[in-house]
């Protein structure tokens, strides 16, 4: 039979069926016409349908469609089944939002046009675009799609730790990632080798720009979702959180009209959050600023920024190089990480440029030592170098939650009298369970005075250039973490997860 020759066909809702996808499987079809409910094979796979059928006793009719027909119906189907499903999603999100004064996903989806297209969004869309949404609601700073051997999951980085946030259907997350590659202007076809992308949103208002990385693995491909900010939304030195001590040296240095300023941590620690803050800081007019960064993770209209393009030979090293032919005043530059580039940045530190940049070491003092094992000479190093600022992100323990933490171990680790009070984290409503709310910045500034330049001279130590520098006043990190466990702000778990003990 041809499916034209049917008249008031219609699709049976498939929750009216028992065990509707191995239905699927099997191509039996459930439809109705003229409000009769008849069941639908396809001519072709008539051995497996049958072989479904006998384990069930259903009392429809039976219509045997041609392999077109029958192709076209079952179509009709999986949009069906789509469709209820992300609908599913949509209530589960909506039933986890925790301020209903705020946009529900169901009104986004449906007036949140502006993101994407402006035309009627399919269920695959709505739910990309949902995603977008609930990672700004949640302020995440990515957002994770992983597929596993029979399920994919979705997490977002919030607050620096991944918190899962849903899992699906692997065939629905293949439609889903294929829907980032096309906003991201990627390959559809191609899953073998790695992509990297990036898409532009507006969403409430906002535009945001999305940096898009996908890689493939055993079960499929892996995707990451980088959110990129404006500098609308970024911080002066003065809000970032750190004491008032380093924020007022921090000022008094790059006041200086040459020298190097490095930002040191490990990844995630805000590190490029810190270094734009300094550009604000020191932006105006009469300053050329221009910064060399790799992915530029905040755009501004106030100066020139270069993005790393390993592809076409455009380096830390060599756009540095082009960067000190355009009359620079002030530079920024995303990373040291080879001895070339550290060559070139004390050079231009040293020959009348204010530098900023970033090294990944744990310690404030621990950047001279690195810049030697660069290949750096000493002196060079003490003439170029103004100061060294070691920062961490530490969670905040949510105070509607967190109970108190009586574990000897707890107080050992950290040197603490058991007779402090600490506190653990456990998790409410408030927090989305995750025990914390918000993050606290530390630093550990360490200034080149001139007795720690008198000892750069000499053969240098680690531990000594510690002491030194806590000798010059430097309050170092595990002494600002102990303050912070004794007020109740943070937690052990915490403390040794940022590797500070």
């Amino acid at each position: 039979m041809n499916i034209t020759e049917i008249h008031n066909i219609n699709l049976l809702p498939y929750d009216q069926i028992e065990r509707y996808d191995i239905a699927l499987k099997n191509y039996v079809l459930f439809t109705k016409i003229d409000e009769k409910i008849i069941i639908a094979l396809s001519s072709e796979n008539l051995s497996s349908s049958f072989d479904y059928l006998s384990k069930y006793d259903y009392e429809y009719e039976i219509i045997y469609l041609d392999e077109i027909s029958y192709e076209k119906l079952y179509t009709k189907f999986l949009e069906l089944k789509t469709d209820k499903e992300m609908s599913a999603i949509q209530q589960e999100q909506e039933s986890a939002t925790l301020d209903d004064e705020e946009f529900s996903v169901s009104e986004f989806l449906k007036v949140g046009n502006d993101i994407l297209t402006s035309e009627e969004s399919a269920p695959i869309i709505k739910f990309v675009n949902s995603l977008f949404y609930q990672a700004i609601k949640k302020k995440a700073s990515d957002i994770h799609i992983e597929m596993h051997e029979y399920k994919a999951e979705i997490r977002y980085r919030v607050n620096g730790v991944l918190v899962k946030h849903i899992e699906l259907d692997k065939n629905i997350m293949f439609l889903v990632i294929s829907r980032i590659k096309v906003i991201s202007n990627l390959d559809i076809s191609e899953k073998r080798i790695p992509q990297d992308g990036r898409t532009q949103i507006k969403i409430s208002g906002r535009t945001l720009d999305i940096r898009v990385s996908i890689l493939p693995t055993f079960y499929g491909e892996r995707v990451v979702m980088r959110i990129l900010m404006q500098s609308d939304d970024l911080l002066s030195i003065n809000e970032l959180g750190f004491p008032s001590y380093i924020t007022d040296e921090l000022e008094k240095v790059v006041k200086n009209s040459y020298g190097m300023v490095l930002v040191t941590g490990p990844t995630g620690s805000g590190k490029s959050t810190t270094l734009h803050s300094l550009l604000h800081q020191v932006v105006n007019e009469e300053k050329n600023i221009i910064t060399i960064e790799d992915p530029v993770e905040y755009k501004s209209n106030e100066f020139s920024q270069i993005q790393v393009n390993n592809k076409v030979g455009l380096t830390f090293a060599s756009g540095l190089r082009s960067i000190l032919r355009q009359d620079p005043d002030i530079v920024m530059l995303g990373e040291i990480r080879d001895r070339e580039t550290a060559s070139i940045a004390v050079q231009a530190a040293l020959t009348g440029h204010l530098l900023f940049s970033t090294l990944h070491t744990n310690r404030a003092t621990a950047a001279v030592t690195r810049l030697i094992d660069m290949g750096v000479e000493k002196f060079l190093i003490s003439s170029a170098l103004l100061a060294v600022l070691a920062q961490r992100l530490v969670r905040k323990l949510c105070n509607k939650c967190k109970e108190e933490d009586h574990s000897h171990a707890s107080h050992e680790l950290f040197r603490l009298d058991d007779g402090n009070v600490i506190y653990k984290s456990v998790g409410c409503k408030a927090c989305n369970f995750t025990g914390y709310a918000g993050r606290i910045a530390l630093g550990e500034l360490f200034v080149i005075t001139d007795d720690i330049k008198e000892y750069l001279k000499g053969e240098i130590d680690d531990n000594s250039l510690l002491k030194l520098a806590i000798e010059n006043k430097m309050i170092p990190l595990q002494e600002q973490l102990r303050m912070m466990l004794k007020n109740g702000d943070t937690s052990v778990d915490e403390a040794v997860r940022i590797g500070i003990k």
